[in-house]
């Protein structure tokens, strides 16, 4: 018998410094009491999708904000969310003759790993980083960045009002309806994800409520910590990132332990080399999951290894770079008879100028229009683009 979510004793990476503990037991037992943000059913959709694309008849498109705000759950916000996403899977479904699923990064990509603690201002001022608007918001002063257990709550609320405004217009796969949105963030916090955690009357054990699909991140998939901990309990597909530092025995283990007890489609394997690296450090990763070909979903972030500065001193990301790090992804998975199953990407509907096209953008003025709070996002037209190399090269059915 698994251990239950709610009695797991395992150290937490990245977890904010509450400002008040009384508070945030309160906050818990609230979401505990409220109804699941999505359904079991819809969850086990999606899992029987994702198991299609492990052998090769489905790509994913997993796609949106980096960190999402919680003024983004306004439905027009979300909706056009929605439209960006499947206006995209649509392209790729028609231009490679394979059908999509497709995944949002948002109605609950609330909260963000951070690489330091603090961050300095430019006058000297020290300031906890943002977190995500689960945590505490981007202003950059003092009362700003404190760690707000409430917003816990504000977070379900946000991803409530997404989800209702999904499933009105359409988008959501809640129901049965052929090209729906399933949703996804990072299951990062611990004070939110364990309370949302509900009996899955349909398998057996549990699930997480609080999105159809969870991802561990590169700072959080320790495999002695609480979130692969945690991956192990719910029934929900699950993702985890592997960045640079991942080893073959580290992919082997998280195989091992996250499909045991579940059929195709439960984990993918979401790899985050960077362009430079994905030729060298991807075919040890892909051989030491060769048992479980057919078994989990290989995705491709290009995004997170192509982080560069800009010279206005802002972080960019270089579209070259993204396209040359899904070409060596498609590759290297086709030399071993694996099917390459999807991209994640952080993209915006928005005419936004955070990610540059070429190396010579770097070089550029000031990025007038970047309004990410946190990562580079791609803006339309280069998602686009993305989408549109990549539906090449699925239907090609081989890379050269």
């Amino acid at each position: 018998m698994t251990t239950a979510p709610h009695r797991i004793r395992l150290p937490a990476a990245q977890q904010p410094t509450w400002t008040c503990d009384g508070l945030v037991e309160n906050v818990r037992a609230d979401l505990a009491a409220l109804p699941p943000l999505v359904e079991a059913s819809a969850v086990h959709r999606l899992r029987a999708e994702l198991a299609r694309a492990a052998q090769g008849t489905r790509f994913v498109l997993q796609g949106g904000d980096c960190a999402e705000p919680f003024l983004d759950s306004a439905p027009a916000r979300i909706t056009a969310k929605a439209a960006q996403l499947c206006s995209l899977a649509d392209l790729l479904t028609t231009r490679a003759g394979l059908p999509a699923v497709r995944i949002g990064r948002f109605a609950g990509q609330y909260a963000k790993p951070r690489s330091q603690a603090v961050e300095t201002l430019a006058d000297g001022t020290v300031l906890p980083v943002y977190r995500g608007d689960a945590v505490n918001r981007p202003t950059a002063d003092p009362a700003a960045r404190r760690a707000d257990p409430a917003r816990l709550r504000a977070a379900y609320d946000h991803a409530a009002a997404c989800l209702d405004t999904l499933l009105l217009r359409g988008h959501l796969a809640e129901d049965a309806a052929a090209g729906s949105v399933f949703t996804s963030h990072e299951a990062l916090l611990v004070d939110l994800e364990t309370p949302l955690v509900r009996e899955d009357t349909e398998a057996g054990g549990h699930y997480s409520s609080s999105a159809h699909m969870l991802w561990i991140g590169e700072r959080t998939r320790q495999l002695d910590g609480w979130h692969v901990g945690f991956a192990e309990t719910v029934n929900n597909p699950v993702g985890v990132k592997l960045g640079p530092g991942a080893s073959p025995d580290d992919v082997h283990e998280l195989c091992e332990r996250l499909t045991r007890g579940h059929g195709a489609g439960r984990l993918s394997l979401i790899t985050r080399l960077g362009a430079a690296e994905t030729a060298r450090r991807l075919p040890a990763l892909v051989e030491a999951a060769a048992d479980f070909t057919g078994r989990v979903v290989w995705l491709c972030d290009p995004m997170h290894g192509n982080t560069v500065r800009h010279s206005s001193g802002r972080k960019t990301r270089v579209l070259t770079d993204v396209l040359r790090e899904v070409t060596d992804f498609f590759a290297v998975l086709r030399a071993h008879g694996v099917p390459p199953g999807g991209l994640h990407v952080e993209m915006t509907p928005d005419d936004v100028t955070e990610c540059v096209d070429d190396p010579a953008g770097l070089a550029t003025g000031a990025l007038p229009r970047f309004r990410s709070t946190c990562d580079p996002r791609l803006a339309p037209a280069q998602a686009r683009g993305l989408l549109m190399a990549t539906a090449d090269l699925l239907a090609r059915k081989d890379t050269p």
